[in-house]
């Protein structure tokens, strides 16, 4: 007979014990989560433990639910059920046990960032009553970016986190960024980020945020362009990265309000993967 139960901050063993049984079978080139993995996680997305369930049978954990909590809303961080035990109900029960409890204790808002390659979790999420609003995609460009001239009385400087936020750059929580990319996760690894922008004497007027990886790769987190330039600020910036030795240039789950997809294009990215962003509002069962 099956078991479920919501966490606690004392069960981050207990949860990371079912990732590695239920999760890891569907991903088996990812690394085995540590307690540190999903200390991490916390501190980052703000995962809450009293937002994940564990299911079992008997003392064995046979389902798992990750949920990140903001006040913006919830995201279904991860969600998985052993293989074993797939068909029977858990991964719905998990599910509609969390949209249960949000609905008493908010937020209402629930989200889910899904591979559109894992074509059961997406027909859960359909099957739970959650809405496709919108598709995510990321992007890589390998080679670099031709260098982009700037406009006189500019010049790339660089920033951090703090700097774009006291110049109230960094928006409050947009539902159209991605939760690891949005301004909280921005906060949350500032000491890790690197930042460039265009400036004239007056103001910023554009900026890239970046998480720098071993050799030639780099990851970008945030980017906006505050000026109407057709995004050459943006080019620009692009490019200052291949003057730095950078040959690839990584961006996850970019909402096509942020940047149309044929700019992106433009200056040499490809999409690589595609995510159904998931929707739904808390209720009771």
């Amino acid at each position: 007979m099956s078991a479920y139960r919501f966490c606690r901050t004392d069960d981050i063993g207990l949860l990371v014990d079912a990732l590695n049984r239920c999760w890891a079978p569907y991903f088996p080139d990812e690394p085995a989560v540590t307690p540190a993995v999903f200390k991490r996680s916390i501190r980052d997305l703000q995962v809450w433990c009293s937002s994940c369930m564990v299911a079992f049978t008997g003392s064995d954990p046979i389902g798992v639910l990750i949920g990140a909590k903001r006040p913006s809303g919830t995201l279904i961080h991860k969600i998985a059920v052993h293989p074993d035990h797939v068909r029977q109900g858990h991964g719905r029960h998990m599910l509609t046990s969390l949209s249960s409890k949000l609905a008493i204790l908010g937020p209402p808002r629930i989200v889910a960032e899904v591979p559109e390659t894992l074509v059961p979790a997406c027909a859960l999420f359909r099957g739970c009553g959650y809405s496709h609003e919108a598709v995510l995609t990321d992007y890589m460009l390998e080679g670099g970016i031709k260098y982009a001239t700037g406009a006189p009385g500019r010049f790339v400087i660089p920033v951090t986190v703090d700097d774009l936020s006291a110049n109230g750059l960094l928006a409050d929580a947009d539902p159209k960024i991605c939760w690891e990319r949005s301004v909280e996760t921005l906060q949350a690894r500032k000491s890790e980020i690197a930042g460039l922008a265009v400036a004239s004497d007056e103001r910023i007027e554009a900026y890239i945020l970046s998480l720098e990886r071993e050799g030639e790769e780099t990851e970008i987190i945030s980017f906006r362009s505050v000026v109407d330039d057709g995004d050459g600020r943006l080019h620009q910036l692009f490019a200052h990265l291949g003057t730095r030795g950078v040959r690839t240039v990584r961006i996850a789950k970019v909402h096509a309000a942020e940047i149309p997809a044929q700019v992106l294009e433009t200056l040499g990215f490809k999409p690589i993967q595609r995510y159904g962003l998931y929707v739904t509002t808390a209720r009771p069962e």
